[in-house]
């Protein structure tokens, strides 16, 4: 990475203004890295890139293809200066911290690792459900489904036996945006591991991350790292439980140490690791970490906060019915306009540069702090067609 390009996202934001606590200097230097389609409200589903983490993996692929004697361990230290900054965005420490390609295999360490009977609910994410099915079919676990629709404290707590070990959740559900309590949901589980799905919260809003003892989040949506990007967080309770049959040889003590033995698993989160990731992610994620924090979450939860809201009320105005959570919510608004078809409505959004998710029953708009508020008034138009 440049210097250029360093000195644009370094730092952690210590400025004391109204707005999220961000400067206004520090959030017109983080909105001038975004060149998405203006449109764009689909950030639940993918996030684009900033520049300087396209630019920061152009230099590292340029780096990579004129190799010399220092290229290699040049591009492996991203991948400490990477996980330095996950432990600092989720107050811990680099030894509680693994990156990972993506949140499925997060998940599926943790299936794989815990034992007994684990409670998830069956409309999670596919990425949130798998990993517990197919390690109850290798008999690693018990599952037990919990059928609410919201994952509330109090419904976790009327699905717990005496049996459940695990509990996992997401920390925004992805099709009604709905917000868990997570400190409330550590209350109930108690002693019992809780395993928390970050992907649709991580970078774009503020929450009590060290109550979890799994935390996993890829990096391609709200924290626009791009694809192949992740990590996981253990709590020390998470440390001392999982058995990490998946580990590899760098989730090995010393693995660098080439003496044709099995090593034990190591005693930090890097029990979860299988192989050394792509370097050139792995730069790529710190960066767009280092960006955040460059402007802090809170100013960029705020954002998020009042495009949801702006688009609500035009929604609203426009006969749209909100099918998304209203009061506990991330930066997820489901919709749908009686009568119309949402396939429909979501080609006609299309057609006008609106860049939405149009699912069986409602369509979904995803904000992030980039968007502009001259969207709604696009948003608008189009449906007003149908109103």
């Amino acid at each position: 990475m440049t210097d250029e390009v360093r000195s644009r996202v370094g730092g952690t934001v210590r400025d004391e203004t109204s707005h999220g606590g961000a400067s206004a200097e520090r959030i017109a230097a983080y909105l001038a890295q975004f060149d998405e389609s203006p449109g764009y409200l689909d950030f639940a589903r993918f996030g684009p890139p900033s520049r300087a983490v396209s630019e920061t993996i152009a230099a590292l692929t340029d780096s990579a293809t004129r190799a010399d004697s220092t290229t290699v361990d040049g591009l492996m230290s991203h991948e400490a200066r990477a996980k330095a900054a996950v432990a600092r965005l989720c107050g811990t420490d680099v030894g509680h911290a693994v990156l990972l390609p993506n949140t499925s295999l997060g998940l599926f360490q943790a299936a794989f690792g815990v034992s007994g009977e684990v409670l998830v609910a069956a409309g999670e994410f596919p990425a949130n459900t798998y990993p517990w099915a197919r390690a109850e079919q290798a008999g690693r676990v018990r599952v037990r489904w919990m059928r609410s629709p919201t994952v509330t404290p109090e419904a976790v707590a009327a699905a717990l036996t005496p049996e459940t070990t695990t509990v996992s959740v997401s920390a925004v559900d992805f099709r009604t945006g709905y917000r868990a309590d997570l400190v409330a949901l550590r209350e109930v589980v108690g002693d019992r591991l809780l395993v928390v799905d970050g992907i649709q919260a991580f970078g774009a809003l503020e929450a009590p991350w060290e109550v979890a003892d799994v935390l996993v989040a890829g990096g391609q949506k709200w924290l626009r790292a791009g694809w192949g990007t992740g990590f996981a967080v253990l709590s020390d309770r998470a440390l001392e439980r999982l058995d990490p049959v998946l580990s590899g040889w760098t989730g090995a003590r010393d693995p660098g140490l080439l003496d044709d033995e099995i090593h034990p698993v190591a005693d930090t989160a890097a029990m979860l690791s299988l192989t050394n990731l792509s370097p050139i992610n792995a730069g790529a994620f710190a960066v767009a970490l280092e960006l955040v924090e460059s402007v802090g979450v809170a100013a960029v939860e705020a954002r998020i906060a009042e495009r949801v809201g702006e688009f609500e009320q035009t929604l609203r105005a426009c006969g749209a019915e909100i099918v998304s959570a209203t009061g506990r919510r991330g930066g997820i608004l489901a919709f749908t306009v009686p009568g119309v078809p949402n396939d429909r409505l979501g080609a006609a959004l299309a057609a006008d540069g609106i860049t939405a998710t149009a699912r069986a029953d409602h369509l979904r708009l995803s904000p992030h702090a980039s968007t502009d508020i001259a969207v709604a008034e696009a948003l608008r138009t189009t449906l007003f067609r149908f109103a």
